[in-house]
């Protein structure tokens, strides 16, 4: 069974028309998303000039029934925190948010679906990353 977390960079290469990432996605039995990925998603919306058809393109997205919320909940920091830890005595530092994303796929045993590289650096979670299509 194919169980991934998407992150807010496959999210956007999806909508761009990305084969890797739709062949993915085409592929998987669940579809996660996380109150991160949302927050991210949202916060681009609005900077954009597009709000309400991508606001419409998530809803029908979430729709879907493949497609599960994966909530952050008191479990989550303990699982940022060993990540966190590892990253930093590693020397390999990855955005705050995308830590939070990793502890929800490492907590829920999800494939972090991503164009991210840095998401290869974090040996709690498995990664599957496609290089960004060029603009």
């Amino acid at each position: 069974m194919t169980r991934l977390l998407l992150d807010t960079s496959a999210y956007s290469a999806f909508f761009r028309g990305h084969e890797g990432v739709i062949e993915a996605l085409r592929e998987a039995d669940l579809i996660g998303l996380c109150p991160i990925v949302l927050g991210e998603l949202k916060a681009g919306f609005l900077r954009g000039s597009r709000w309400h058809k991508n606001e419409a393109e998530l809803a029908e997205f979430m729709s879907s029934p493949r497609v599960r919320f994966f909530s952050i909940d008191e479990e989550s920091p303990s699982r940022y925190a060993a990540i966190f830890s590892t990253l930093l005595k590693a020397g390999t530092p990855v955005p705050t948010n995308d830590l939070w994303i990793a502890a929800c796929a490492m907590q829920n045993g999800l494939e972090v679906l991503t164009t991210d590289k840095h998401f290869k650096d974090i040996p709690q979670v498995v990664a599957r990353w496609f290089a960004p299509d060029p603009e």
